[in-house]
C-alpha cells in the first residue's frame, strides 16, 4: 500500500478509518482512562486513532507528516 499523505487527508473519515485498521502497523498505544489512542504507520506518514474503550467508537484522527523521515 503506498498512499499520499494528500490522498488520505481527502479520504472520507469511514475510509481512513478503515485503510489504517486494515493495513496500518502499530507502533505505538497508550490508554488514559476510558480513551484508547494508537499510532499507526500508514505508507509515509503517522496516524493517531484515538478510541472511547466504553462505547468501542473511533473519537477522532490525527494525521501526521513524517518530514524528519525525509531529511538528508
Amino acid at each position: 500500500m503506498n498512499i499520499s499523505y494528500y490522498d488520505f487527508k481527502n479520504m472520507p473519515d469511514q475510509d481512513q478509518c478503515s485503510l489504517v485498521m486494515n493495513q496500518g502497523r502499530v507502533m505505538n498505544e497508550r490508554t488514559i482512562n476510558t480513551i484508547k489512542y494508537v499510532l499507526y504507520e500508514v505508507s509515509h506518514f503517522t496516524v493517531e486513532m484515538i478510541y472511547n474503550t466504553r462505547n468501542n467508537k473511533v473519537e477522532g484522527i490525527n494525521v501526521f507528516q513524517n518530514k524528519g523521515a525525509y531529511a538528508v
